[in-house]
């Protein structure tokens, strides 16, 4: 299957064969279970000290003396306090989070490559971007393939004008225009601003394009060696709106070269 490279102006300049990987049968189930094992690889473990709550100077002090059976400090200026116990002032904490609670979780790697190819195949189906809520009326073709030039783009108002030629800024202005703002614990963080998902830039080299699509809300752009269902498949859905780079084309099929010689050359039952 052919499919046609623009330039940096929108304009339609060769067509170029797309990898077999895009033939790659979609396995939703499959992208959406490894994407949450895959994030969890992401998540610092946590846990708590085993004496916390309970390494203080605090006694029993005994019965008759008209006060509930509470551990209580000693020594002023909070003598008579409760403490220890989890129903009192700053006693420990129930329940707690444990150092031994399983969070990473383990994938099996043939089974992480196919999950991979498969959410590289969703990028090329209409319907699946359609789906995720991407803006694509102005996009000329679904998988849009872009020249090599795209690469050493540095400046943002320069890439700016690239996607409008290309039809996905529409895209970006719905991320823009769908800033969530919250509170709580995460605005004390620095996570005031949720932001949506836009599109994604696949390059081999970078010359600045990362640098370029840096401030641009939405938009990341990934090295095609580094792909992963965390950038094809946010939230494990497939098919986000990528814009491939000519020169990635190329090593995909190399990657995934014994996925597709198993799913894709021999014929071979996808669901065996």
């Amino acid at each position: 299957m052919e499919v046609p490279v623009y330039n940096l102006v929108g304009s339609e300049i060769k067509k170029v064969e797309l990898p077999k990987v895009f033939q790659i049968p979609i396995r939703q189930d499959l992208i959406k279970r490894l994407f949450f094992y895959q994030y969890s690889h992401r998540i610092q473990p946590k846990g708590r000290y085993p004496y916390a709550g309970r390494d203080v100077s605090a006694e029993y002090f005994g019965v008759g003396l008209g006060i509930s059976r509470i551990p209580r400090y000693k020594t002023q200026p909070l003598r008579g306090m409760g403490a220890v116990v989890a129903m009192a002032r700053g006693g420990r904490r129930p329940h707690s989070p444990t150092v031994e609670k399983k969070i990473y979780k383990r994938i099996n790697k043939k089974e992480l490559k196919l999950a991979v190819a498969s959410a590289i195949s969703s990028t090329a189906k209409k319907d699946l971007v359609l789906s995720r809520g991407h803006i694509i009326n102005d996009v000329p073709y679904i998988p849009l393939v872009v020249d090599n030039e795209v690469s050493t783009i540095s400046k943002t108002s320069e890439i700016r004008d690239v996607l409008m030629n290309l039809g996905v800024w529409a895209d970006i202005e719905r991320v823009r225009n769908r800033v969530k703002i919250v509170g709580g614990k995460a605005a004390w963080r620095g996570r005031r601003r949720k932001l949506g998902v836009g599109p994604l830039i696949v390059y081999l080299e970078d010359k600045g394009i990362s640098m370029a699509v840096r401030n641009l809300p939405g938009v990341e752009a990934i090295n095609v060696r580094n792909l992963s269902l965390i950038h094809l498949a946010p939230g494990g859905d497939p098919g986000r709106l990528t814009i491939w780079v000519e020169d990635t084309l190329k090593p995909l099929d190399e990657r995934f070269r014994d996925i597709i010689n198993r799913y894709v050359m021999e014929g071979v039952d996808y669901e065996s």
